[in-house]
C-alpha cells in the first residue's frame, strides 16, 4: 500500500535533515534515521501526546530513543514539531556548547526525556517511566477521573537488544504488566559488523512472546500498517507491547540502503546529492523543509495546547472533588519533600552494642514510609539482607501497582534504569538496592543516573570484608574509590544510627544526582550526641565528632561507617599514652569538598600533619585528606573467606593498627 504523497515527503523531509546534520558534522549515524523516519513520523504526528510548547506537562507521553546514536532523528523532530531547537541547533550537530550532542543528553534539549546512546539503558529506562505511570495511576486516579493516563513509547534497536540489560528490563515489564508501554523496534538486521546474523540470530518474537509481551511484526516503511500497530498495541492493556519494524537501514540511499556504510558515517556528498534525488527532492538544498511539510508538523503545536488544557480542566474538576490528592500530586510531580519528613526521621539512643547501619537505616525506611509517600522502591531479591521493605506498604504488582515495596529479581542493571526512569519520570522518590559489591553489575546506570543528575537512591549493604565468610567475591574493596571517583555522584558512608538517620535525609533532598548509601552488615555503636557532634552535621559531609582538650590536636583520626569506632577507640588510647587526638567523621567526600575553606580548615587543620584515616576498603584516594605525612588504613588487595573479628585482625584494620600509626 502505497503512503500518502504528503506523509511520504514528511518522512523523507526527516531523512534529509538527519542526512545534512550528520554531513555537516563529518560525524554521526544516518542510517537508522532514515530507516526508521517513516514510524517516527507515524507516532510524532498521529499518536504521540505531547505539548512542544511545555515539554514538561506531567501528563505528557514519554518518548525515548534508545537507539541513541540515530540522535539526530529525534532532533530533527524536535525542530519539526516546535520545541525550541532551531535550524541552526541541527546545524550545530555534535558542536562545543550546541544542544544537538551526539547522542540526546537528559537536561540539555529540550524535549529528551533520557540520556541514551550506551545501548540497552533506554530500553530498560523506559520500563522505569512505566512504573511510575502505572503506580501513579493506580494511586491517583478515580473511577470516572484520570489525571495519570499516558504511554512510554521508546524506538530500540538491534544493538539494544542484544544488551544484557534489554532481557532484564523485559523480562520485568512482562512480569509487571505495564500494558502503557510501546516500543518500536527498528529491525534493519545491521550492526557495525555488517549483516546481524553474524552474532544475532535469535527468534525475538519468541523471546518477547515469553516475557508476556503483545508482539506484532509491520513494514516499518508501511505508514497504515505502522498506524494500525500502534492502535492495536494501544488496546493491549496487560502486557507490554513490541513492535517489530522490518526496515532497510539507510533507505533510499541509492548505494548504501541496507548496508553497514550507513550506520555510523555521513553517507558523502555525492550519495546525498543521489538520495535526495530519489527522494523526489531538490539536490541542491540542504537543511530544507518545504512549506506544506511545516504546517503538517506544526499542527503538533496546536494539538498539543489543546492536549494540555483538556487535562487541565479535567485535573481542575478532580481537584473540586479530590483536593488533598490533587495537591499531593502536585507537591509529588514538583518533587516537594514533606516538612512531616524532618519530625519522622528516627532518633536513636546511645547504645554500645548499637545497630548494623542496614538495620538502622530499615527502621529509618519505615519511619518516614507515612511522611514521604512518594518513597517508592525495594531491593534485587535481597529485601530480608538490606532492610529495605516499606514495611505495610505492600508490594508493588500487576495484580496491586499501588503498591509500595518493589521487587525488582535478581536484576542489579534493570533495577538500576528502572530507578532512573522513575527518578525522571517524577512524582515518585525511587531507590533499589543491594549489596555494595554488586555496584559492578549496576555501574553504567549509576554512571547515567550521575550524567542526567537523575535523583535516583541506591541503597548498598554488606559494605566491606566485614560481611565475612563470604568470602572475596562478595567483599567490596575498590568500590567506594571507585564511586566516589565518578562525578557528581553523592556517596554517603554513615558511622551509626544516627548519621544512618541524616544520610536518608540527605539522599531525599538531594535532586541533582544519584545518591549511594554504602551499609554496613555488622553491628557498630550508637553514639551519644551533643550540638557539637550533632549527626545532623553530616550535612556537612565531615564533622570534628570527638575533639581534643588542646587547641590544636596532636593527631587527627578519620574514620567512615564501621570504622569511626576504631578511631573513637583509637583516641582514648592514645589519651592514655599522652596523645590527645581528635576525631572526624567523614561520611561524605563529596558533601566536605562543598563546604567552604574556612569550614574544611576548622575540621583539617592544615597545622596538623599526623593524620590517619581508616575504612575497610581501598585507601586509593584517601591522600587528599592524610596528606603525604599521613597514613591510610584499609585494605588493598582482595579479601578472604572467615569471621569477621578474623577479617579485620589478619587486615590491620584495628583500634591498635590505629594507634601505631598515629604514634608513628
Amino acid at each position: 500500500m502505497a503512503n500518502n504523497s504528503l506523509d511520504q515527503l514528511c518522512a523523507n523531509t526527516i531523512r534529509t535533515l538527519a542526512m545534512d546534520g550528520v554531513q555537516k558534522a563529518n560525524s554521526g549515524h544516518p542510517g537508522m534515521p532514515m530507516g526508521m523516519a517513516d514510524v517516527a513520523y507515524v507516532l510524532w504526528t498521529k499518536y504521540l501526546k505531547h505539548n512542544p510548547k511545555n515539554p514538561n506537562w506531567a501528563d505528557r507521553d514519554r518518548f525515548i530513543l534508545s537507539a541513541g546514536h540515530g540522535s539526530m532523528l529525534i532532533y530533527s523532530l524536535l525542530h519539526l514539531t516546535g520545541y525550541e531547537v532551531s535550524m541552526d541547533d541541527l546545524k550545530n550537530f555534535r558542536q562545543m556548547g550546541s544542544i544537538t550532542p551526539g547522542h540526546p543528553e537528559f537536561g540539555m534539549t529540550p524535549g529528551v526525556e533520557t540520556t541514551t546512546g550506551p545501548l540497552g539503558q533506554g530500553f530498560a529506562t523506559g520500563v522505569g517511566f512505566a512504573m511510575a505511570e502505572n503506580h501513579l495511576a493506580a494511586e491517583f486516579n478515580s473511577e470516572d477521573q484520570k489525571i495519570v493516563d499516558h504511554y512510554t513509547y521508546a524506538i530500540v534497536s538491534d544493538g539494544d537488544l542484544m544488551e544484557g540489560v534489554s532481557h532484564e528490563a523485559a523480562s520485568m515489564a512482562g512480569h509487571l504488566g505495564l500494558g502503557k508501554m510501546i516500543y518500536l523496534y527498528d529491525s534493519n538486521q545491521i550492526s557495525i559488523e555488517g549483516d546481524t546474523d553474524i552474532a544475532f540470530t535469535e527468534d525475538v518474537k519468541k523471546r518477547f512472546d515469553g516475557y508476556n509481551w503483545h508482539v506484532t511484526e509491520i513494514d516499518g516503511h508501511d505508514h497504515a500498517q505502522i498506524a494500525k500497530a500502534i492502535e492495536e498495541a494501544q488496546s493491549v492493556t496487560d502486557k507490554p507491547s513490541l513492535v517489530v519494524c522490518k526496515t532497510k537501514i539507510g533507505f533510499g540511499s541509492p548505494n548504501k540502503e541496507g548496508k553497514e556504510e550507513s550506520h555510523g558515517a555521513p553517507l558523502g556528498v555525492d550519495e546525498i546529492r543521489l538520495t535526495k534525488e530519489a527522494y523526489g527532492m531538490d539536490p541542491e538544498k540542504s537543511f530544507f523543509v518545504a512549506d506544506e511539510v511545516s504546517e503538517v508538523f506544526k499542527a503538533s503545536i496546536a494539538k498539543g495546547a489543546e492536549a494540555e488544557a483538556s487535562w487541565k480542566k479535567k485535573f481542575e474538576e478532580y481537584a473540586a472533588q479530590n483536593s488533598e490528592k490533587a495537591t499531593e500530586f502536585t507537591s509529588r510531580m514538583n518533587r516537594v519533600i514533606p516538612e512531616a519528613m524532618d519530625d519522622a526521621l528516627p532518633v536513636f539512643p546511645a547504645d554500645e552494642k548499637g545497630l548494623a547501619t542496614r538495620a538502622s537505616s530499615g527502621k529509618v525506611i519505615a519511619a518516614l514510609k507515612d511522611a514521604v509517600p512518594a518513597l517508592f522502591g525495594g531491593s534485587a531479591d535481597l529485601a530480608p539482607s538490606t532492610k529495605t521493605d516499606l514495611t505495610g506498604g505492600g508490594d508493588y504488582s500487576k495484580e496491586n501497582p499501588a503498591g509500595r515495596i518493589i521487587h525488582y529479581g535478581v536484576r542489579e542493571f534493570g533495577m538500576s534504569a528502572a530507578v532512573n526512569g522513575m527518578a525522571l519520570h517524577g512524582g515518585v522518590i525511587p531507590f533499589g538496592a543491594t549489596f555494595f559489591v554488586f555496584t559492578d553489575y549496576m555501574r553504567p546506570a549509576l554512571r547515567l543516573a550521575a550524567l542526567m543528575k537523575a535523583p535516583s537512591i541506591f541503597v548498598m549493604t554488606h559494605d566491606s570484608i566485614g560481611l565475612g565468610e563470604d568470602g572475596p567475591t562478595h567483599q567490596p574493596i575498590e568500590h567506594l574509590a571507585s564511586i566516589r571517583a565518578m562525578p557528581n555522584v553523592l556517596v554517603l558512608r554513615p558511622g551509626d544510627a544516627n548519621e544512618v538517620s541524616q544520610a536518608w535525609k540527605a539522599a531525599i533532598e538531594n535532586a541533582n544526582g544519584p545518591t549511594v548509601l554504602v551499609l554496613t552488615r555488622q553491628n557498630i555503636p550508637t553514639y551519644e550526641r551533643t550540638e557539637a557532634n550533632a549527626a545532623s552535621l553530616l550535612a556537612k559531609g565531615a564533622y570534628v565528632f570527638a575533639d581534643s582538650e588542646k587547641d590544636t590536636p596532636d593527631a587527627i583520626l578519620i574514620g567512615t561507617g564501621s570504622e569511626l569506632s576504631l578511631a573513637v577507640e583509637a583516641k582514648a588510647e592514645l589519651k592514655a599514652k599522652g596523645v590527645d587526638a581528635r576525631v572526624v567523621s567523614m561520611p561524605s567526600w563529596e558533601l566536605f569538598e562543598k563546604q567552604s575553606a574556612e569550614y574544611k580548615e576548622s575540621v583539617l587543620p592544615k597545622s596538623v600533619t599526623n593524620r590517619v584515616s581508616v575504612e575497610a576498603g581501598s585507601t586509593f584516594g584517601w591522600g587528599k585528606y592524610v596528606g603525604s605525612e599521613g597514613t591510610s588504613i584499609g585494605v588493598d588487595t582482595f579479601g578472604e573467606s572467615a569471621p569477621i573479628e578474623e577479617l579485620y585482625e589478619h587486615f590491620g584494620i584495628t583500634t591498635a593498627k590505629v594507634v601505631e600509626a598515629a604514634l608513628s
